[in-house]
């Protein structure tokens, strides 16, 4: 299948959020939303105001000068303020208005607003906008070192993949828009680090876990044999580009030895798409939905395989990057109403019909389909400037 990424995303994708999802009233994005775009729900996501400033700055910068894409991100941007805590942090879910329903001890809301505010910063260069970056940017860095004290999740001392990957992908926007960007580079090169040797890969098993003991040793429980595919797959993409981008052998050879290793673990050979789950021993996995497929997981296997060609310039990259773009736009797309279903039965029909939700909204798709535009394009490193 032959995909114009641009127009994709410039005709499909952010025209069905542009035109049924920005909050004209109070400011935000609403996420849930219907196959047709009807809001079902006036909750609103926080992780994705962040999300979602990103993706149309993003755009705006990279793809198209649409003064639509900077309207609508300045009304997200506007409702930053009503996301935020007196302590600093930010909430998880708000209402229409921004009270707050649900606060959580992670900090993902903080790292996708300071990404958001930095690629907003790098659209309009407003220094107040840069100001609200640092600041997201700062307390997520605080939480991940330790110096705002969140409870822990388990009992059982343990350390997760997700904040260092996500804190890595983070500092690499903030400093691809910094008008100093040497701190935020020192900062990639100590989450790379933190990735590379938190003991998350696993050279004994071949696996990228989610979980392991706070010294990064092996924990021969559900949770420590979890593989979550997409999560590996998108560690393996952030390395490629790590390794590219600050000359990095090492996160280059992992990257690509993480996605050698995870496609056979989370491709499903029968109905085609990428898994969500599985236990890195054969065991069965403690997540029911484990065999479900969700859009996210596959655009990140399309980016790391599509990728991993660009660098290295084996075939088979190509050729699975080609497979799983067939399969995501076949079984995902919605050629009626636009965008896609966010989740698939194993046997690829859909589990259901929604288009959004807490968790599902504009980015994993969008940011795919600018890389992907620029990798097509010969500008593959142009995506991280």
């Amino acid at each position: 299948m032959k995909v114009n990424y641009k127009d994709y995303l410039t005709k499909n994708v952010l025209p069905f959020w542009l035109s049924h999802a920005i909050d004209e009233e109070y400011g935000g994005i609403f996420t849930f939303l219907d196959r047709a775009g009807n809001i079902y729900s006036t909750e609103k996501s926080v992780w994705f105001q962040g999300r979602a400033l990103w993706t149309l700055s993003k755009a705006y910068n990279l793809t198209e000068k649409n003064e639509t894409y900077l309207k609508a991100a300045g009304k997200i941007y506007s409702f930053l303020p009503r996301c935020t805590d007196t302590d600093g942090r930010m909430f998880f879910k708000v209402t229409r208005e921004g009270q707050n329903i649900q606060k959580r001890r992670y900090y993902f809301s903080e790292t996708f607003a300071a990404i958001g505010c930095a690629e907003y910063y790098k659209a309009t260069g407003d220094n107040e906008v840069w100001k609200s970056a640092e600041r997201y940017f700062n307390i997520a860095k605080d939480c991940c070192e330790g110096n705002i004290r969140n409870q822990p999740k388990f009992a059982v001392p343990a350390k997760a993949l997700s904040p260092a990957m996500i804190m890595l992908s983070t500092a690499r926007v903030m400093a691809e828009c910094a008008k100093e960007r040497g701190p935020y580079v020192e900062l990639t090169k100590k989450y790379t680090e933190d990735v590379i040797h938190g003991g998350y890969f696993n050279e004994e098993l071949g696996v990228l876990l989610e979980t392991v003991a706070p010294d990064g040793s092996f924990m021969d429980t559900s949770e420590g044999r979890t593989v979550n595919p997409g999560h590996s797959l998108e560690t393996a993409w952030f390395l490629m580009a790590e390794g590219l981008l600050a000359k990095n052998d090492e996160a280059l050879s992992l990257g690509r030895k993480i996605l050698d290793l995870t496609m056979p673990l989370g491709l499903d050979k029968k109905y085609g798409g990428i898994i969500s789950f599985c236990d890195c021993l054969g065991k069965p996995s403690s997540a029911l939905e484990w065999d479900m497929k969700l859009w996210w997981p596959q655009t990140e296997a399309i980016i790391a395989n599509r990728m991993a060609y660009e660098i290295f310039g084996e075939a088979g990259y190509l050729e699975a990057s080609e497979q799983l773009i067939d399969y995501a736009f076949t079984h995902f797309g919605d050629k009626e109403f636009g965008e896609w279903y966010g989740y698939l039965h194993y046997d690829s029909t859909p589990s259901t019909t929604l288009k959004g939700n807490l968790f599902k909204g504009p980015f994993h798709l969008p940011r795919m389909l600018m890389l992907m535009n620029e990798i097509e394009n010969g500008r593959m490193l142009q995506f991280f400037e």
